[in-house]
């Protein structure tokens, strides 16, 4: 374990962070905590620049889908040796197209950002992490069930969610807790790449959007008060449960009726 010394810089890094939730969450720093400075970590350089801060911030342009990203992250976190007291795992995409017609490097590019790279970066950084600092991963809620048509994204999220809790319950003994959130359909630049524009639509009807601030705000609440799952609306929380007490294979006849698809 690298603990951080006592003099070490405090900081938040935060991924994804240069649209959607992964940017509120930036935006809105200041309502966690204090820190002297925020890795932003996202693919474009221009819109990580564009951020304006409450805190001294540090642009890395990475693309988290390659693991080359988690060595360059790793050096610099040895070089520096911070005292990362927050941990937002934020980056992720998805497509909504049956599983097969969306191509095989596409689907494993979604496993490699949505799963391998949240494991790189919790392992990369815990080490540097003392008694009560905070890990924040973006799940969802196809995190609760098999969802058709959004098969590889859901199943990625499932593991989110599974790695999340479990993660937090061996972090406890240290004092690092972790929080999986879990929003429902939400309005972001995720649906400009999970949306094909040259075919029908696959969901046909959203029984409610809600809007990165409102998921961002109940997520910080949820932290605070050392929760393992943050879900914001009832609508959201009401098809989880029913996603834990139906069979799945009546869930997934329901979505499937629901958004009219074969």
């Amino acid at each position: 374990m690298n603990t951080p010394t006592t003099n070490a810089k405090r900081i938040a890094v935060i991924t994804g962070a240069s649209s959607g939730m992964g940017k509120r969450f930036a935006e809105t720093l200041k309502e966690y905590g204090s820190f002297d400075e925020v890795w932003v970590i996202a693919r474009r350089l221009d819109r990580l620049q564009e951020l304006k801060l409450d805190f001294p911030t540090r642009p890395l342009p990475f693309d988290l889908s390659d693991p080359v990203s988690y060595d360059r992250y790793a050096a610099l976190l040895a070089k520096e040796k911070p005292d990362v007291a927050l941990l937002i795992n934020a980056s992720g995409f998805g497509k909504f197209l049956a599983t097969m017609d969306v191509p095989l490097d596409i689907n494993l590019n979604m496993i490699d950002l949505n799963c391998k790279a949240i494991l790189a970066m919790c392992q990369h950084t815990i080490p540097y992490m003392r008694s009560g600092a905070q890990i924040i991963n973006i799940s969802s809620v196809s995190a609760f069930q098999p969802v058709p048509y959004i098969n590889v994204y859901g199943a990625t999220k499932a593991f989110v969610l599974s790695y999340s809790r479990a993660l937090n319950r061996e972090l406890r003994s240290q004092g690092i807790r972790v929080i999986a959130v879990c929003p429902f359909w939400t309005k972001t630049e995720f649906f400009d790449r999970a949306i094909s524009d040259h075919r029908d639509a696959v969901v046909k009807k959203y029984i409610a959007m809600y809007s990165p601030d409102q998921i961002v705000r109940r997520a910080w609440r949820d932290a605070r008060r050392g929760r393992d799952i943050s879900q914001f609306g009832f609508k959201a929380r009401t098809q989880s449960l029913l996603a834990k007490l139906l069979p799945h294979g009546f869930v997934m006849d329901f979505w499937m009726k629901q958004q009219k698809l074969k």
